[in-house]
């Protein structure tokens, strides 16, 4: 069953890093949209392009959430304020899955998140319009005028934060090769063979040896044979002190004086005439 995945960027390179790696998995690209939702930035286009625009993307989130407004304009309030939209047409819910987490993978918009965070800035900004309205010193309830001067006072707050400091120690270990070498003795033998000239009677030990005969004499020498043991001959090792020190932190804080001042009965009248006057 045909499924529709859509992902929204910030940015138009990770967009187009995004349809590189679909068109990889073997998505083609004829069933690949993509559209520049943003309305603000470097477009060149004029105010009646945007509005256009605008209520084409309404339009198919419109469409594509027939049965549910509040998500077509979830959506549509993320398209409109994100820089690009990929829309991907699946042939099943397998390829959705490999399409969804493509998009992810390459930095698509969080619709969830960035919904909560238009939702609360519109928040703000409504409550902070009624907050302007409310005329400043003036009941609602009465004609009784009131004013309000706050006593403002600066406290110090002394915290403290771990920062580096031009101190400190780096050990490193690397591997140093020194030629070295020892002496060995080492043994070889040689065989010699000497022919004597002899004339004497023949011994029954010559008649017992005279038959075919072989004698074999084999030459051995020693070799030299190394081997490595490596051992442990020193440690070094690393340990960090912690001390504590007082230190004495000055600065100035401000704070409202407020002085009233008793007027007499002249300024109160004259006061009273320009308030009249101005109503």
């Amino acid at each position: 069953m045909a499924q529709t995945v859509i992902g929204f960027f910030d940015d138009a390179a990770d967009a187009q890093r995004s349809i590189d790696r679909l068109t990889e998995q073997g998505i083609s690209r004829d069933r690949i949209d993509t559209r520049d939702t943003s309305v603000t930035g470097d477009r060149k286009v004029s105010r009646d392009r945007d509005d256009h625009d605008d209520n084409a993307v309404v339009h198919f989130f419109k469409s594509l959430f027939s049965d549910n407004d509040d998500e077509a304009d979830r959506y549509s309030r993320v398209a409109q304020n994100s820089r690009c939209m990929v829309t991907v047409h699946a042939a099943s819910s397998d390829e959705a899955e490999k399409a969804a987490d493509i998009l992810d993978n390459c930095g698509a918009i969080d619709v969830d998140e960035r919904a909560k965070q238009y939702t609360s800035s519109s928040s703000d900004r409504t409550e902070g319009y009624t907050d302007r309205t409310t005329p400043s010193g003036m009941d609602s309830r009465s004609n009784r005028k009131e004013a309000t001067i706050p006593k403002v006072e600066e406290r110090l707050n002394v915290g403290k934060r771990v920062e580096e400091s031009s101190g400190g120690v780096r050990v490193r270990s690397r591997i140093v090769e020194r030629p070295v070498e020892e002496n060995i003795r080492l043994r070889e033998e040689h065989v010699h063979v000497e022919r004597q000239p002899v004339d004497r009677p023949v011994s029954p030990d010559d008649i017992r040896n005279f038959q075919d005969k072989e004698i074999e004499f084999t030459e051995r020498n020693e070799v030299p044979v190394v081997n490595k043991e490596a051992r442990v001959v020193e440690e070094v090792k690393l340990t960090k002190e912690v001390t504590e020190r007082n230190e004495t932190i000055r600065d100035n804080v401000r704070h409202t004086e407020i002085d009233v001042d008793k007027l007499n009965n002249k300024e109160s009248r004259d006061r009273t005439d320009r308030d009249s006057d101005m109503r």
